[in-house]
């Protein structure tokens, strides 16, 4: 904590469990989603950097990136609180979110293994294992990510830059494959949508579970209409 802000400050452990957690080598399987973009790219809707960059920087504002934000921050404070129920409460709303069925299969898919892999390889997560307790149903990715973040003591405003910037990187990643893009306009992409991070980033700190909202519906067209796609290389 820094005595003259009261601002957390993260230690070096905490920053290695976040660099891990979202490191596109962490083992959840996002390279194989595209949260509609493959569909996109066919229908000729994104077709280069300069269709990339708005089309994502919307996800962030108004769809999935802003959503998932909020999630993660309302587990992430329930799990400060030990607050179970409130916890169950989440991952339910979560859980129903999703637009389409195949994000759907995107953020719990990626949720379970995230938790299967924490489990295994960090089983210091109480909170996480207390939900699992009197909740049934799949975590969502980002539920998953607030909760264990608690638990490790990773401080929430840099948990949410991580998440978002692994969410920008990944679905640059696919656009990179898909139009297809070069690596290096794959990471000008990364770099025009720093801003956008840190503004769906720093709402999210203020936001509750009641501002979760969605107004994408382009986005959700094409994850709905991939499911259909007759030549497909993602999952969504």
């Amino acid at each position: 904590m820094d005595i003259a802000t009261g601002i957390p400050i993260m230690d070096n452990t905490a920053l290695f469990h976040l660099m891990s957690w979202m490191s596109p080598s962490y083992p959840i399987g996002a390279y194989t989603y595209s949260h509609g973009i493959e569909f996109a790219v066919e229908e000729g809707l994104v077709t280069s950097l300069d269709d990339l960059v708005p089309w994502i920087a919307d996800i962030l504002a108004f769809g999935g990136g802003t959503s998932d934000s909020i999630l993660l921050a309302a587990a992430y404070g329930a799990a400060q609180e030990k607050d179970i129920e409130a916890l169950r409460e989440i991952a339910e709303i979560g859980h129903a979110f999703s637009p389409t069925k195949e994000i759907a299969l995107e953020t719990t898919q990626q949720g379970r293994a995230f938790v299967n892999v924490i489990k295994d390889v960090s089983p210091e997560v109480p909170t996480l294992s207390a939900l699992q307790k009197i909740w049934p149903g799949q975590l969502i990715h980002s539920v998953a990510v607030g909760i264990v973040a608690a638990d490790h003591e990773v401080p929430l405003a840099e948990t949410l830059t991580a998440y978002l910037h692994g969410f920008v990187s990944n679905l640059v990643s696919a656009a990179v494959r898909l139009v297809p893009l070069g690596q290096t306009d794959g990471q000008r992409a990364i770099a025009a949508l720093s801003g956008d991070v840190r503004r769906v980033a720093k709402q999210a700190l203020d936001s509750r579970i009641n501002d979760l909202g969605s107004a994408t519906l382009m986005v959700d067209w094409c994850s709905a209409s991939h499911e259909t796609q007759y030549t497909r290389l993602f999952r969504s």
